[in-house]
């Protein structure tokens, strides 16, 4: 077999954001191909990484060779028989503050190997080597791509893309969860910044995870996070996992025992991010056996992957003891209000949601609250449904999870796995209802599970004026009232808002805060004369401002010494 592909990735210009990558393949074919990806898996965007190439360059032995460009992301260079290695030069530019693509700077870099590796056709299943060039004294590099003697090398392509890599000065630490090392590095935290605790807190969420799928699918793992000022996600990795938020959402010194709203928050993500690590990186959708990183790769099933991680990455909280029974409800019940907010989930079923995810979830407009279902958020809430349902036949999700990972060796899962599963453990009734669920507009029946759960549903607090009208709107004192999206069948629609219309006056009278409102109408009446600037146009409404319900749902343990609830939540 020809050796496969060396990559040097220099830090080449940390002020100018750019990457310096040498590829040499040793051995090339006549008519040899590369390409770049255009999606990361995990994240169904193209999201076009080639915009950032430039500068291709190629040379076999002591001549240049023609590089030709076949299309947005693809090259050929015509190479000539026995004139040795073939090296190809060419620059990134990297100033993404995301975890899907690369940055570099004079604080910190990152990188997945999907924005700077070309991919070599023929040679995608020999192994890849890493060196890295031009790293500042006293930076680290954190990846759990294979180390060797000058880098570091991955199986396959797909294994190398599948580590990425975070350099710089940034703290570091390691715990060890069932015997195996896993380590946190933070770039960007406050002088604050209670690392201790991190530590602590993961590695009781990493314990029971571990101990609920039964075995570890890695050797070592790693989590990258970076804090900003702004910003919360992750991308989840074989063996590692990359992650983004905002500083306050980090422990401090001052941190009270029990976590802070922002905390769980990050604690939240990391427990999602991890439990990937078995669904999705191993435990994935049939569709995604084999990757195709040249175009979108489509599946049905984000409802499972991504839905079901998020129902548990929170419950793992729980069950890790950082949060107690009534604030993971108060959690769950901030999830059921986010649904239950928009008219979309009425409109597309979760499985649709999932195919369309490549222009629809990842491209909001502002129709999306009213077209568009979130594989996320429903997508656990359906994961819950499924598990109250089946601990009424005497089993539970925890079980379907570990049939699944049994019976596929942790491997590809089609949704006809998935239904054979749940019908093996609840019956025909409860597979019927899951396909329903995913493939249907009904409401899910959340009241009536989680009530005969031991858990009590009620409403609670009073509608905002933006909620009564249908609205979601932006305000300041300084710039008024921007009306962000307009909700279907709400008032506001009914009486002619449009996205993007600037509420200025209100019944006569210059308006700053939208709850304001209500203090205009005289007793009895309900009508709003609106003034609104759309288009540099001055434009009058009518609409009528519906009476005021409640606001939101809120869950609570309605009996202490509940069975069920019990067996779900535990004590």
């Amino acid at each position: 077999m020809a050796p496969g592909p060396h990559y040097r990735i220099e830090l080449a210009d940390r002020s100018a954001h750019r990457y310096r990558v040498t590829l040499t393949l040793p051995e090339p074919a006549a008519h040899q191909r590369f390409s770049l990806p255009v999606w990361i898996p995990g994240s169904y965007l193209v999201r076009e990484f080639a915009k950032h190439l430039s500068g291709l360059m190629a040379v076999q032995g002591d001549h240049a060779v023609n590089v030709a460009q076949l299309d947005k992301a693809s090259w050929q260079v015509d190479c000539q028989p026995d004139a040795g290695a073939l090296m190809l030069s060419y620059d990134v530019y990297a100033f993404d503050a995301s975890v899907r693509t690369a940055w570099l700077d004079d604080e910190r870099a990152f990188f997945n190997p999907s924005s700077l590796c070309l991919r070599a056709h023929g040679f995608e299943l020999q192994a890849h080597q890493v060196q890295l060039a031009g790293v500042p004294a006293g930076w680290h590099v954190a990846t759990e791509m294979s180390p060797q003697a000058e880098g570091w090398h991955a199986a396959d392509y797909d294994e190398l893309l599948d580590h990425p890599f975070e350099i710089g000065p940034h703290w570091q630490g390691e715990f060890e969860a069932a015997g195996i090392v896993h380590g946190i590095v933070v770039a960007g935290a406050w002088p604050s910044f209670d690392g201790q605790r991190l530590l602590a807190d993961v590695q009781r969420i990493c314990e029971a995870q571990i101990a609920f799928w039964g075995e570890a699918p890695f050797k070592r793992y790693t989590f990258m996070l970076w804090a900003v000022e702004d910003g919360h996600g992750g991308l989840e990795h074989r063996a590692s996992t990359a992650l983004i938020c905002a500083r306050r959402e980090l422990p401090t010194v001052a941190e009270p025992t029990a976590p802070s709203e922002g905390y769980v928050r990050l604690l939240g993500l990391f427990s999602h991010e991890y439990f990937h690590a078995w669904n999705v990186k191993r435990l994935r959708p049939s569709e995604f056996a084999r990757f195709d990183y040249q175009r979108e790769n489509y599946t049905e099933l984000l409802w499972f992957f991504e839905g079901f991680t998020s129902y548990y990455d929170e419950l793992m909280l729980l069950r890790a003891g950082l949060v107690d029974a009534p604030r993971y409800l108060k959690l769950l019940a901030a999830s059921v209000n986010g649904v239950l907010a928009s008219p979309g989930r009425r409109v597309q079923p979760l499985a649709q949601a999932s195919f369309e995810a490549w222009t629809k979830y990842y491209r909001p407009d502002e129709n999306s609250p009213n077209a568009t279902s979130n594989y996320y958020a429903q997508g656990a809430l359906v994961a819950l449904c499924l598990d109250l349902s089946l601990r009424e036949q005497g089993a539970s999700l925890d079980q379907l999870m570990a049939r699944l990972w049994q019976t596929t060796a942790g491997g590809p899962v089609s949704e006809a796995d998935i239904i054979s599963a749940v019908r093996a453990l609840g019956g025909d009734p409860v597979a019927a209802a899951l396909h329903t669920w995913v493939h249907g507009t009904d409401e899910l029946p959340l009241r009536e599970l989680l009530t005969s759960a031991g858990v009590d549903w009620r409403d609670e607090g009073r509608q905002t004026v933006a909620q009564r009208l249908g609205l979601r709107v932006r305000e300041s004192a300084l710039t008024g009232i921007t009306v962000t999206h307009v909700l279907a069948g709400g008032a506001a629609q009914a009486g002619g808002c449009h996205a993007r219309d600037e509420i200025l006056a209100a019944n006569g009278w210059r308006l700053r805060r939208l709850d304001d409102l209500p203090a205009l109408l005289t007793a009895g009446c309900t009508t709003l004369r609106l003034l609104v600037s759309r288009d540099q146009r001055m434009v009058e409404l009518s609409v009528d401002l519906p009476a005021a319900q409640a606001a939101a749902v809120a869950l609570a343990p309605a009996d202490a010494a509940s069975p069920a609830r019990q067996r779900w939540l535990g004590a």
